[in-house]
């Protein structure tokens, strides 16, 4: 009990500082992407940023592993949180944990369980599709025989490939960016049934509270 009393007492107080840490690691990482001619000094520094916040992911990781009381079954249910330390495009993903916290403020959350997952699909799809933008770039631009030569037809190209529009005019390449081209489309799928199947969740009930009220004689909504 006293192990699973400090895991979440150090889950609870990692949640900001690893939050910040992700959007520190997303700025530095988008400005050495956008911005390759700085000064040396001012590019090592950034890289030297990226590295101290990946060190922040591994020591939490490590520390929670060590301080969970079954540590293997912990490796197991939370196998996403190794992911996350492993690749850097998925560590804007704890930056949804402070939305979370924002969110879970008051006793009750401020919006309802559909349009949460809206919102968390949402923002899913932008700091996934922000990263990958960011790094089929950095890989594309300069590839040889690579049609994504700016980042304005990166950001198209993850626009149509998360869409699931794939109009095919712009193709990675790259060994990498073909495997994040991959990545993108799974979550393309996965991300519009998400807002599609709790849009229509949504309006279900909706419908269904306005046919409960007139059935009970009461005015219909607005």
């Amino acid at each position: 009990m006293d192990d699973e009393r400090r895991l979440h007492e150090w889950e609870r107080r990692g949640s900001v500082p690893l939050s910040i840490a992700s959007l520190v690691f997303l700025v530095t990482y988008a400005v050495r992407v956008l911005a390759p001619d700085l000064p040396p000094d001012w590019s090592d520094l950034l890289f030297t940023i990226t590295v101290v916040t990946w060190g922040i992911f591994v020591v939490d990781y490590l520390v929670r592993v060590a301080v969970a009381p079954h540590r293997w079954s912990y490796v197991r249910r939370r196998w996403l949180d190794l992911v996350v330390v492993i690749l850097p495009l998925l560590r804007p993903l704890r930056l949804l944990q402070l939305y979370g916290k924002i969110q879970n403020r008051h006793k009750q959350p401020r919006l309802s369980l559909e349009a949460r997952v809206m919102a968390y699909a949402g923002l899913s799809a932008l700091l996934l599709g922000f990263a990958a933008s960011l790094q089929v770039y950095a890989d594309e631009h300069d590839a040889p025989g690579g049609q994504i030569r700016t980042y304005g037809e990166s950001v198209w190209w993850l626009c149509s490939t998360i869409t699931t529009t794939g109009y095919g005019d712009l193709v990675p390449v790259t060994a990498r960016g073909r495997v994040i081209a991959v990545g993108v489309m799974f979550l393309g799928v996965v991300l519009i049934g998400a807002v599609v199947g709790s849009f229509s969740a949504w309006l279900t009930q909706s419908f269904r509270r306005a046919d409960e009220r007139q059935g009970a004689g009461g005015p219909p909504e607005g």
